[in-house]
């Protein structure tokens, strides 16, 4: 009987590997790059906008266009900031130390998965783009140490970072719980912000997060692929990218000179981390604390010089960094033309209002989830989708009387689903990886559909 047991759960291990490996097939054949999918998305929004959307004429459609890609660049320049300051800390020597002590730990592919996924977890609800950079290292640290398919630990570090925007860096919760921010919604509709307390420490946003963590931990266990198919990390390209990244113009010291000993002082170091922890000090001192995105680009910023030590240090660090995010300063125009189109043209607000109008309020919060889900896919930014349909859940919300803040964290919830099948963010992950995208959305597609229930679910049913 036993006998016969283990032969069913190895079918069906076996089977759950083929569906895996199906998807990476799929995807390594017909998922372009990333920048030309946002090419082939600009065209069938502004397709669609044409033959659907309330104001989607050929010069309004063309205006919206131009709007949204360069009126998306400040914020562009904030997110890249988040992943390059995010970047010189996990690039530090003692958070280096720290990675190659966890990797130690991963000595099969089992307990891999075991460490990436709560390590990379937590970095990620505390900040998404630390969670974005620790998966990446901790990946090829454990890769070089471990007989694994890097894809597939790649694609899991890409998963355990899903539950960011149900963490402590979710700019829609952040938003909403700030007195005065631009995109405090509710506060202008109600006067009242949403406290931290009813988003993200929340039992239907908490447990859905750890959920999908413990059952994404287990899951990816399971699909690791045989022996024979496996495709190891290789420090080739690694030893390549940092032979042509060097600077051919670096200055030669063979006796030290004022300029190369004030590089290597922590004086620089000192003055910025003293402007720094003195505006935090005057501004947390004269308001409350207050966490919003510029706030954390100088905190990360502020950490990382400490970690780095030397300004010469900190500088060939963001150097490195961003080479990893070079792609990022080509991809986020795009969308944001993207998101001017489906805005200016009335396309996005047909996409929300479709769902609000056969909602009622204990289903709004779940409609809320499943239209943001289809724009996410469009609009890959929490901050720019939430520009773009909190406008109409919100008011729905209030007239329906319906949880205000299930419905927003539901658009949120949704961007962590959605980035499973989006590949605008994993870019940053593979390029420091270096992976191609293609055979780690075929592992994440699985995360799509799991997570998708499990947040579903908790929408439905969590209190």
């Amino acid at each position: 009987m036993k006998r016969d047991t283990h032969r069913v759960a190895g079918h069906q291990q076996a089977a759950g590997r083929g569906i895996v490996e199906g998807l990476v097939y799929v995807f390594e054949r017909v998922m372009p790059d990333p920048f030309v999918l946002s090419i082939c998305l600009t065209l069938f929004v502004a397709v669609l906008a044409a033959l659907i959307a309330p104001a989607g004429t050929p010069p309004k459609i063309l205006d919206a266009w131009f709007e949204g890609t360069f009126g998306i660049l400040g914020f562009a320049l904030q997110m890249i900031l988040i992943l390059a300051t995010g970047y010189a800390i996990a690039e530090a020597p003692i958070v280096q130390r720290g990675l190659r002590a966890l990797a130690a730990h991963a000595q099969t592919p089992a307990r891999a998965a075991l460490v990436v996924f709560p390590v990379v977890a937590i970095a990620a609800w505390l900040n998404w783009g630390l969670g974005l950079i620790v998966g990446a290292f901790l990946s090829r640290e454990i890769a070089r140490r471990v007989n694994v398919d890097f894809a597939w630990l790649v694609a899991g570090g890409y998963s355990a970072w899903s539950v960011c925007n149900s963490g402590l860096s979710s700019s829609i919760a952040l938003s909403q719980a700030s007195h005065g921010n631009a995109l405090n919604l509710v506060e202008k509709a109600t006067g009242h912000v949403v406290p931290l307390s009813e988003t993200v420490f929340a039992p239907f946003v908490f447990i859905p997060t750890v959920l999908v963590v413990i059952v994404m931990t287990a899951l990816f266990i399971r699909m690791h692929p045989k022996a024979e198919n496996v495709v190891a990390f290789s420090d080739a390209s690694d030893d390549a990218q940092d032979a042509s990244s060097a600077d051919p113009h670096a200055r030669v010291n063979t006796t030290a000179s004022f300029a190369s000993r004030f590089e290597e002082s922590m004086i620089g170091t000192a003055v910025l981390v003293a402007f720094g922890v003195g505006y935090l000090f005057v501004a947390w001192r004269d308001k409350k604390f207050d966490l919003d995105i510029n706030t954390t680009i100088l905190i990360f910023l502020l950490i990382g010089l400490v970690l780095q030590r030397t300004p010469i240090a900190y500088a060939n660090a963001i150097r490195r960094a961003a080479r990893q995010t070079g792609s990022m300063l080509l991809q986020y125009p795009v969308y944001g033309g993207i998101m001017g189109i489906m805005k200016g043209t009335g396309l996005a607000s047909m996409i929300a209002k479709a769902f609000v109008t056969i909602a009622t309020p204990a289903t709004l919060p779940l409609w809320s989830y499943l239209s943001s889900l289809i724009i996410t896919l469009l609009v890959p930014s929490a901050g720019g989708h939430w520009a773009v349909q909190g406008p109409f859940v919100l008011p729905a919300a209030i007239g329906l009387h319906a949880s205000v803040p299930r419905t927003a964290m539901g658009v949120a919830m949704a961007e962590n689903v959605s980035n499973m099948l989006q590949p605008f963010w994993a870019v940053p992950i593979v390029a420091i990886a270096g992976i191609r995208i293609q055979r780690v959305m075929g592992y994440t597609a699985v995360t799509f559909a799991v997570s998708l229930v499990i947040y579903a679910a908790s929408l439905w049913l969590i209190a």
